[in-house]
């Protein structure tokens, strides 16, 4: 969604129709290839995920590397994630949950979305950063996770925004903290992760766009100024926040070294917690 709101301005600015080109499979292995092995003349860009810093480390035998082979462009947009409870649960805040799973050791669940995806390292960060004895649970997807905890199977999740975020408002989920740097408008009572003091638990998912890294700078530093200028549009700020997204922007530089703190984050987790790809 967000690449054809992004692609359809520039389509606009440049009078030149952006083609968006969906490639899925292998959690964006396939489409990264294929972006790779491009021309390094501007016209083909990969959007990526905070799934790529992840891969980086569960697949160090991927055909593209996002390092080696590609150049960053632009963060577009920040993903923060909602550490949601069923309302059944006696935690009303990140405190309470805490001092609950270290009340009944191995007796909490943790939902997520499958081994390796960014709900499950949030489990493994929580269990680390707090000390407490957590069991992590995979389900095959973000869905029937949610499903679950709003059931009370599972007792704790580290849902997307735009996953948890409607159950939240319904009702039918509590959130007891939220991670990235500020509150989220629409849950101003809700704390920061940080600010409950598990900052070490703390981190987003987020878009962005890469390029092959042969791309000549004068070419990433158009393409980043027109990101730029798209991030800045009342429209296009309004409909990210309708779907979770936090607009960032800035520059490539600042970019790349976000993705490369984030590739050591992701690594330290999952050689911590001995996480292995799905097969």
């Amino acid at each position: 969604m967000l690449a054809r709101i992004v692609g359809q301005k520039m389509t606009d600015n440049w009078g030149q129709q952006v083609v968006v080109d969906q490639r899925p499979g292998a959690g964006g292995l396939i489409a990264a290839d294929l972006v790779a092995k491009s021309q390094p003349d501007g016209y083909t860009l990969l959007l990526t995920t905070g799934a790529y810093t992840i891969n980086h480390t569960l697949y160090p035998k991927a055909p593209a590397n996002l390092e080696k082979d590609f150049a960053p462009v632009s963060l577009l947009a920040s993903i923060s994630f909602l550490v949601i409870v069923p309302p059944s649960l006696p935690a009303k805040n990140m405190q309470e949950l805490i001092a609950l799973a270290k009340a009944k050791p191995g007796t909490l669940n943790c939902a997520h979305s499958g081994p390796g995806t960014t709900a499950h390292l949030g489990c493994e960060m929580l269990k680390s950063a707090a000390k407490i004895d957590i069991v992590s649970i995979p389900y095959k997807g973000t869905v029937p996770a949610i499903i679950d905890v709003v059931a009370g199977q599972a007792q704790l999740m580290f849902a997307v925004m735009q996953g948890g975020l409607p159950q939240v408002k319904a009702g039918k989920l509590r959130a007891v903290a939220v991670t990235g740097k500020k509150r989220h408008p629409s849950l101003p009572d809700v704390q920061t992760i940080s600010e409950a003091g598990y900052a070490a638990s703390d981190f987003v998912t987020w878009n962005g766009i890469h390029i092959p890294v042969k791309t000549p700078k004068a070419i990433i530093a158009r393409i980043n100024g027109e990101f730029d200028r798209i991030l800045k549009l009342p429209d296009v700020k309004d409909r990210m926040f309708e779907l979770g997204l936090d607009p960032v922007g800035g520059s490539a530089e600042s970019f790349g070294e976000f993705v490369r703190e984030d590739i050591a984050r992701w690594a330290k987790v999952i050689k911590e917690a001995n996480v292995k790809a799905e097969q």
